[in-house]
């Protein structure tokens, strides 16, 4: 199986940035897509951006986040990035890193098999 482990959370102040961390384990990560989600306190969980099995592949955005937010991987390293500039309030919450064993990223949770555990992301006023 693919085990994901996130990293890069924390606490920033509205309008700075942070870039998310997802390593991924086994030599076969370039054979899934990859996504990021999140779930704010009270909220269900929320499909962030997805990027297909290549570097310079597919990708796909929220709404919410489009323009702000740069999905990347980087298969040598078996690693997946979340690029988060001008960050709201609103962005607070857990992200995870999940994968799915096709080769476009889709938005349904339910879509996906294999999650990590999550890492805070605090965004102040």
């Amino acid at each position: 199986q693919v085990q994901l482990v996130e990293s890069g959370g924390g606490l920033v102040q509205a309008g700075d940035s942070l870039r998310l961390s997802c390593a991924a384990s086994g030599r076969t990560f370039s054979r899934y897509a990859m996504g990021w989600f999140r779930q704010a306190p009270g909220k269900e969980r929320e499909f962030v951006a997805g990027i297909s099995w290549w570097n310079s592949g597919y990708t796909v955005y929220a709404e919410s986040v489009k323009g702000r937010f740069t999905i990347s991987r980087d298969n040598a390293k078996s690693t997946v990035a979340l690029q988060m500039n001008s960050l709201k309030p609103e962005d607070t919450a857990v992200y995870y890193c999940a994968a799915k064993n096709a080769y476009l990223a889709t938005m349904g949770p339910s879509e996906y098999d294999y999650w990590g555990q999550g890492t805070q992301v605090t965004v102040s006023s």
